[in-house]
């Protein structure tokens, strides 16, 4: 079969969320499946990213402005394929008759907190999942919280999604030694013992309440915020000042993997209190890292941690405050949250997500 994938994402920098599940997952695929013929398609050309393997081609088709909808959907219908996967939310509109296609939606998140999301990208990203839910042939989630979503917000035939959960790189992430999470403390300029949270700066991920909460704690404490700015987020930069702070809370702006291991290991714990998540996975990188974990009890953040986490209700900073002041308080709840982060990381690989993924390419592709 010939597969065509979506691989653009591969080409942004800066990597967030589903550029590192686009990047890791065919990764993955290139390691497991030799009778399949894939064509990686990009806008430009990525950075660090070769892969080796006979049965996987590159094709970079140039594009500033509409590159799936005009570039991606000429060259598809020039040089057709038999399935096309794309591991993030949208398909091109006009396509070849016949053509098979395969869509990861990550989450629900412009639908639900439309508030949190700017114009015009959220009337894009809620018309374009819209209109997988309705032509895609076949829907993967990472969650059966997204699952649910799915179907109750556009009445998709539970037949049609396949829950496939990401990974994570256990070999990558692990418990870093004293050494490296020294260096990495003194190259951030982290200088007491620290809380950290890992993600976009954006409102859905309660930023402000979490400020808020880490103020009322009164703990010797910093708050560390590894992630890039995203989008309306002036708030979130003022709120260290509004709330008497200032000095405490650090915004690391963009971190690079290479140093997520070791700010993980050396953290009192990683607080994660976002509003709506599609899967989380900066709770399974906390948990292989052996770091405690504060996250929501909403969406699919309970699914994911499984007992192995503090939840809290992310509207209430009295709940947050309380769990932060118990995890920094109490090293037998500390050790025994890491423990089970331990057991519960081990469900999740790249490996197994990759070979779900490809169970559901082949049967769709196939049928």
């Amino acid at each position: 079969m010939r597969i065509g994938i979506d691989a653009s994402r591969i080409a942004i920098d800066s990597k967030s969320g589903t550029e590192n599940y686009t990047y890791n997952l065919i990764q993955a695929l290139a390691k497991l499946d030799r009778d399949n013929y894939y064509t990686l398609y990009f806008n430009q050309v990525p950075q660090f990213f070769e892969l080796t393997e006979e049965n996987f081609a590159s094709k970079i088709i140039p594009a500033r402005k509409f590159w799936t909808q005009v570039r991606l959907a000429a060259e598809l219908a020039l040089n057709p394929v038999d399935l096309l996967f794309v591991p993030a939310h949208t398909i091109p509109v006009l396509r070849r008759a016949g053509l098979k296609t395969v869509v990861t939606v990550h989450d629900l998140g412009a639908e639900f907190l439309a508030a949190y999301h700017k114009f015009p990208e959220r009337i894009y990203l809620n018309w374009s999942t819209a209109f997988v839910a309705s032509y895609a042939s076949h829907l993967i989630v990472p969650s059966e919280s997204t699952k649910k979503d799915l179907t109750a917000e556009f009445r998709v035939d539970t037949k049609r999604i396949t829950v496939v959960y990401e990974g994570v790189d256990r070999i990558f992430f692990k418990k870093a030694s004293q050494e490296e999470t020294d260096l990495t403390k003194k190259n951030y300029g982290i200088t007491k013992p620290y809380f950290l949270f890992v993600g976009t700066v954006q409102p859905r991920k309660n930023l402000v309440r979490l400020i808020e909460a880490f103020a009322a704690s009164n703990l010797n404490m910093q708050l560390i915020i590894a992630g890039s700015p995203g989008w309306l987020y002036e708030e979130i930069y003022t709120a260290p000042k509004t709330f008497g702070v200032e000095d405490k809370v650090k915004f690391l702006g963009f971190v690079k993997n290479e140093s997520l291991p070791s700010l993980y290991s050396g953290a009192t714990g990683l607080v994660f209190p976002s509003l709506y998540e599609g899967f989380g996975l900066p709770i399974l990188e906390a948990f292989a890292c052996e770091c405690p974990v504060i996250t929501s009890k909403v969406s699919s953040l309970p699914e994911i941690a499984e007992g192995a986490a503090l939840l809290v209700d992310p509207t209430q900073p009295l709940e947050i405050k309380k769990a932060l002041k118990s995890i920094a308080k109490q090293p037998d709840l500390a050790k025994s949250l890491k423990n089970k982060g331990l057991i519960r990381v081990k469900d999740f690989s790249w490996e197994k997500t990759a070979q779900e993924t490809l169970a559901v390419l082949e049967k769709v592709g196939g049928g």
